[in-house]
């Protein structure tokens, strides 16, 4: 099982567990933005001063076979062995990718996950699910292959842009649902267009600490694990639809909009409190806008829940509440409901 480090001191702290993990040689993964802001941060390290870099293009439609190929390729045409460390720092594009490398190359060698976004820190970086796109499907190829450590450094995330903070939190929302009524009043009070840092850090370390115990008593997704889907079978759907449409949209914005479908499905399944769907959806149209699709394309939508990885025995699998915090597992709705969901998702941003 991984080792989360909350970490204050970067250098300190990254030093100790490059010592700490036997290699040959190191690789540092980034991707072309994090290259230039956050890579020259450990690059005076002593361990790190003759790493070897492999920068990958930004952003997630390049989480792709064809640059998976290339740091498989680096990896090769510089020497890695079996020995080899590779540390993933950036996004969760660059973990997730990254993660998947190191699962495959050499049939796996270990690594250290440096999230340098919120979204990368509360998700993509921690429970070992590494991946990559495929036939315009998100992270449709895959493996479970847990890092060494994960470094979570507050130094990355006070930089970043107002879209990729907002893109993080929805995750950190989704924790809350599954695991309490008062994380989740915190992070609605909580004032995202005027940050106070110190309580934003103490919000995603709490997020972080509900995904790890979830994920420590269900490594492999066979249970209690699914409660980390919620949200992610309409908002996966979503962003694949954006992918396509050559239009992407941040997966966490996908994942707000995918959260307001699935508590309505909650409400109608399992009476989930409709004054806490409203709220919900409220907080959603407020901070993430309008995902503007049409009933025209909710044959597509539907398309693409079925190719959905969590599906079992050909119906489409959603994890659903009875009430925040009561996980409701393996639930099914059908077509009629799936699309009476997005007319009220398209209510909910006022499409």
């Amino acid at each position: 099982m991984q080792e989360i480090i909350k970490s204050s001191h970067i250098a300190d702290d990254l030093e100790k567990v490059i010592k700490s993990i036997h290699h040959d040689k190191l690789f540092v993964l980034t991707d072309e933005h994090t290259s230039q802001l956050c890579f020259p941060v450990i690059e005076p390290l002593e361990s790190v001063k003759n790493a070897a870099q492999v920068v990958i293009p930004a952003d997630d439609t390049n989480k792709t076979i064809e640059n998976l190929q290339r740091v498989w390729q680096f990896l090769t045409e510089n020497g890695a062995s079996r020995h080899s460390l590779l540390i993933n720092l950036g996004g969760g594009m660059v973990t997730d990718l990254g993660g998947f490398a190191a699962a495959t190359f050499k049939r796996g060698i270990k690594y250290i996950n440096i999230p340098t976004t919120i979204l990368g820190a509360v998700d993509a970086a921690v429970g070992g699910k590494t991946g990559i796109n495929f036939m315009g499907l998100k992270n449709e190829i895959g493996a479970f292959y847990p890092s060494e450590y994960v470094i979570i450094a507050s130094t990355f995330f006070t930089t970043l842009q107002p879209k990729d903070i907002l893109s993080g939190y929805p995750e950190m929302i989704k924790h809350a649902l599954i695991h309490s009524q008062l994380d989740w009043e915190k992070l609605l009070d909580f004032q995202l267009t005027d940050i106070h840092w110190e309580e934003m850090l103490e919000l995603v370390f709490r997020s972080v600490s509900i995904k790890e115990r979830i994920v420590e008593k269900d490594p492999f997704e066979q249970n209690i694990r699914k409660a980390l889907n919620l949200g992610h079978t309409v908002g996966h759907a979503f962003e694949s639809f954006a992918l396509e449409k050559m239009q992407p949209v941040p997966h966490g914005y996908a994942v707000a909009w995918g959260l307001i479908a699935e508590l309505y499905l909650s409400h109608r399944l399992c009476e989930f409190p409709k004054e806490k769907l409203q709220k919900t959806a409220r907080f959603i149209h407020q901070h993430y806008g309008a995902f503007n699709i049409t009933c025209d394309d909710y044959e597509e939508l539907y398309r693409m829940m079925t190719h959905d990885k969590k599906n079992e025995g050909g119906a489409i699998n959603f994890t659903l509440l009875s009430e925040i915090g009561n996980v409701k597992i393996d639930q099914h709705a059908d077509k009629k409901l799936i699309f009476e969901s997005l007319d009220f998702f398209r209510d909910a941003v006022g499409i």
